[in-house]
């Protein structure tokens, strides 16, 4: 039966989860930089900021080997772990749950379920990512400059942590996960860009201040990924990161909003 694997069908989802290709990426990114004080406060223990206060705002599309078609896009921020410079993932979405479940459950980004799109017209790029009726991620390019094809190889890091059942604090102590990801890129332009964030209650990528653009750049690529456990964080230091890259649940209160006052 489907509901418990046989070894081979075992291996071959191993495989899958072990091997990850996405491949065919557009991608629309735009850095900036916010204050550094910012960054010192977001980033969980024990990563650090790296020597600027970069974030990278990021609108895509992909193919895969694991998770079928799929478009999103990500805040990341620019930090180090161990003397290995990466990008912290502050808040990733996808629109289907596969490549959802698959990222939080591996990698322990922290996705959710939203739209986006991303234009084109000759040198001028738009994209979009909206959630929950905000459009929390707004780019725009004109990226007048080709860089041609290049390779090379790129860090994020994430955490993986669950809540305990009874719903107060988390089960066991957070993992630090590096993803490393080699890059094929094919085709790239570079240019001048825009970025606006927006924000809600479970998103508040406004808090995220845009002190000055860096540049804008469109890349179509194939990213083959890996990724390892690194380091532990006590529970309880990441109980607050944990909370924020999730949704409040406690705004997501209908019962009350339906009781009927007494007259």
């Amino acid at each position: 039966m489907g509901f418990v694997k046989r070894p081979e069908e075992i291996e071959r989802i191993e495989h899958a989860l072990s091997h990850p290709r996405f491949v065919n990426g557009e991608m629309l990114t735009v850095d900036f930089l916010t204050d550094p004080e910012v960054v010192e406060h977001i980033l969980p223990p024990p990563l650090e900021p790296a020597g600027s206060p970069t974030v990278t705002a990021m609108v895509g599309r992909w193919q895969s080997n694991c998770v079928g078609d799929f478009h999103g896009g990500a805040i990341y921020v620019a930090a180090r772990h161990e003397g290995v410079e990466g990008r912290y993932v502050l808040a990733m979405y996808m629109d289907n749950d596969q490549p959802t479940i698959y990222g939080r459950d591996l990698f322990g980004e922290p996705k959710k379920i939203a739209v986006s799109a991303l234009h084109r017209h000759g040198e001028a790029f738009h994209g979009w990512l909206e959630r929950g009726g905000v459009r929390l991620i707004e780019l725009h390019g004109l990226l007048s400059t080709e860089l041609g094809p290049s390779e090379g190889e790129g860090v994020n890091f994430n955490f993986k942590a669950r809540p305990a059942a009874d719903g107060i604090g988390l089960e066991e102590d957070a993992i630090l996960t590096r993803a490393t990801f080699q890059t094929k890129v094919t085709a790239a332009r570079e240019g001048a860009g825009s970025v606006v964030l927006r924000g809600s209650v479970h998103d508040p990528l406004d808090e995220l201040p845009i002190r000055s653009v860096l540049t804008g750049q469109f890349v179509e690529c194939d990213l083959i990924a890996s990724c390892e456990s690194v380091a532990r964080v006590p529970k309880n230091d990441f109980l607050p990161y944990h909370h924020g890259r999730h949704d409040d649940w406690a705004a997501l209160d209908t019962e009350s909003a339906a009781v009927v006052p007494v007259a």
